[in-house]
């Protein structure tokens, strides 16, 4: 807790601003990961079996895949044998989680999920690829060509248009409860 409140500021971690029941939650969390994994570069801890995450209700989550999941993915579609791809429940729950293969290790994102722009300027040229940065000052575009174009923005100019395939993700992400990724992912290793 000490380190949430601050007391390393001086090596550059400030304090997080955290009710104390929260701070607690949180340092608890921590050592009972730290408690697994063992010394740095050695195995988990031995006798000790990694905790089961799969504690949710598959029912239940059946229900909320279909109400929130179900317009863009189908069971017997695209996530059809998910399970078995994905065999680990906890790497299938980080998966489904953060939006999809990617993030990874050793799985390219598919090119379908990355976010491009189309930038016009007021001269009607247009720039359009991979996009690479935006903020309310510049936005980089990845060109085709393998380069990168930066244009400065002022309000409004120049027309940045942002077509991001993985939105609906990153916005249920404020709105997923506990239970609810619980109740999908014990849904989700049913799919086999």
């Amino acid at each position: 807790m000490p380190i949430i409140q601050g007391s390393r500021q001086k090596q550059g971690m400030p304090a997080i601003e955290m009710n104390p029941a929260d701070a607690k939650a949180v340092a608890t969390y921590v050592r009972s990961v730290m408690e697994t994994i063992g010394v740095q570069g050695m195995p988990p801890s031995v006798g000790r079996p990694a905790p089961n995450i799969v504690v949710g209700n598959a029912t239940a989550g059946q229900t909320y895949f279909a109400a929130k999941c179900g317009s863009c993915h189908s069971a017997t579609g695209d996530l059809k044998g998910i399970a078995t791809r994905i065999a680990d429940p906890k790497a299938l729950q980080n998966v489904w989680v953060a939006g999809g293969d990617r993030g990874r290790r050793g799985t390219p994102a598919s090119s379908a999920r990355i976010p491009t722009v189309t930038v016009t300027l007021p001269t009607g040229e247009k720039a359009e690829g991979q996009l690479i940065r935006i903020d309310d000052f510049l936005v980089t575009v990845g060109l085709p060509d393998a380069t990168e174009r930066t244009f400065r923005r002022n309000g409004d100019v120049p027309k940045v248009e942002v077509h991001d395939p993985m939105k609906a993700h990153r916005d249920l992400l404020s709105v997923y409860a506990d239970k609810d990724m619980h109740d999908v992912t014990a849904y989700l290793v049913t799919l086999k």
